[in-house]
């Protein structure tokens, strides 16, 4: 059984990036029958609310990511505090004083001598006298002294991994505020809540490194880890710089079906085609880590909509009946309004528009070159109610008194019934349109 998590920072709203690592470690947990964690990144308590909070577990509700228990850092940091002391009496923690201008200096100087810019280990040369008199002037933080090894795992997407742990500074894991930083909590967590398989961005590999050695220090065994490509725009530009306008949220407001969102994110970045999926556990089912690639994945909003396209108008009137009685569509022509819409919208909101043409009608949309027919063939239109031949009697009876036939016909008929070039077959839709331009 596979317990897997993930642990958001609850300092802003979901995005797209955030769902493709809750997705990924969801389904591994879901098809071994495993557990999925969530755990709310909070120790930074300037910048962590409530509001993102309830926004967080609000979209992970909404695309049906149910999470089998709740942990928040901010409530453990008890438990941080007992595990620093813990390394730090096995010789593993270390204070430090330099300021981000000293230690921006060292990085400039090392990067001139062609040296990689890791931090130098100085303050473990400090003797007690001189750490005191650092501490009078300010407050220290704390790194973690790692072993200079060869840190490798085998990764569940990257495969076989190995990073010098001389090249990588020993990380910071308290601030000198006291905070505790992501790299330490998240270590004594994974270690602690039994997490064994981590899937998260390529840009924490390095942090994976690290923590590899951290929880071994603590006496625990590291889990397993795969780290997925990062997204970028359709271009391959940077996708950080539109994260705003694809928060969950928002696309959910514009109309984005959850098993769009599913289906895309699910399969995005492998080799399996892109399908649109009827619920988790059949995406679960198909769920394949060795199927993705380590190169940079590109995210189009616009793939979204053929998808929410297909899972809406796949639909059956069961599912949207609620709905359709909410916009006043009377219950004896609401299965034949949705088997005439449907086809004809992208989004579920898009219904509403339909409505409103059959309750409301529309404002004729007539060309110029046919404003006389259009007027000779209204007188020619009865007043609804219409069944199921009233488009053929009308439209033969236009074009026994007019000539014309084809195209030339049926098209300035329907925009002049309905406002519109396109829409259902005129035959079906007009015993649903309940009012019509008046006759000229």
């Amino acid at each position: 059984m596979t317990t897997t998590r993930f642990a958001p920072s609850p300092t802003g709203y979901l995005h797209i990036g955030n769902l493709r690592t809750a997705l990924f470690n969801f389904l591994i947990a879901r098809k071994t029958g495993g557990q999925f964690i969530l755990r709310l990144d909070d120790t930074d308590q300037e910048r962590s609310k409530q509001e993102y909070v309830d926004g967080i577990k609000a979209d992970l509700e909404w695309l049906g990511l149910e999470w089998d228990r709740v942990e928040r850092q901010s409530e453990r940091l008890d438990r941080y505090a007992e595990m620093a002391d813990t390394l730090r009496a096995a010789g593993r923690f270390y204070e430090c004083f330099e300021t981000p201008t000293e230690l921006d200096l060292k990085r400039k100087k090392q990067l001139n001598m062609g040296k990689p810019p890791v931090y130098d280990r100085a303050a473990l040369k400090l003797d007690a006298a001189a750490r005191d008199a650092l501490r009078a002037e300010r407050n220290g933080y704390w790194r973690f002294q790692l072993d200079l090894e060869r840190i490798e795992w085998t990764d569940g997407i990257l495969g076989e991994v190995s990073i010098d742990a001389a090249s990588v500074s020993d990380p910071v894991l308290i601030r000198a505020d006291g905070q505790v930083l992501y790299t330490f909590a998240s270590s004594v967590d994974d270690m602690e809540m039994g997490v064994t398989y981590i899937v998260r961005g390529g840009d924490h590999v390095t942090n994976t490194a690290t923590q590899i050695q951290i929880i071994r220090a603590m006496g625990g065994t590291p889990p397993d880890f795969a780290h997925h490509s990062l997204l970028t725009g359709p271009q391959g530009e940077a996708l950080s710089k539109r994260l705003g306008t694809l928060s969950l949220r928002d696309l959910r407001a514009q109309g984005v079906e959850r098993m769009a969102l599913l289906s895309l994110l699910a399969r995005l970045g492998s080799s399996q085609p892109v399908e649109l999926r009827a619920d988790l556990d059949e995406i679960a089912e198909g769920f394949d880590l060795s199927q993705f690639g380590a190169a940079p994945t590109k995210f189009d909003a616009e793939d979204l909509w053929p998808l929410t396209r297909a899972h809406v108008q796949g639909l059956p009137f069961d599912a949207v009946a609620d709905r359709l009685a909410a916009l006043g569509v009377p219950a004896d022509i609401a299965p034949a309004f949705w088997d005439v819409a449907r086809a004809n919208i992208t989004r579920l909101d898009d219904i509403g528009g339909w409505w409103s043409l059959c309750r409301d009608g529309a404002a004729p949309l007539v060309d110029p070159e046919d404003a006389d027919f259009v007027a000779q063939a209204l007188t020619l239109l009865t007043p609804p109610p219409y069944g199921p031949s009233s488009w053929s009697d009308w439209t033969g009876a236009v074009k026994a008194a007019t000539g014309r036939k084809g195209k030339g016909l049926f098209m300035p008929l329907r925009k002049a019934v309905t406002g519109r070039a396109d829409g259902p077959d005129m035959a079906a839709l007009m015993p649903l349109l309940q009012r019509v331009p008046a006759r000229g």
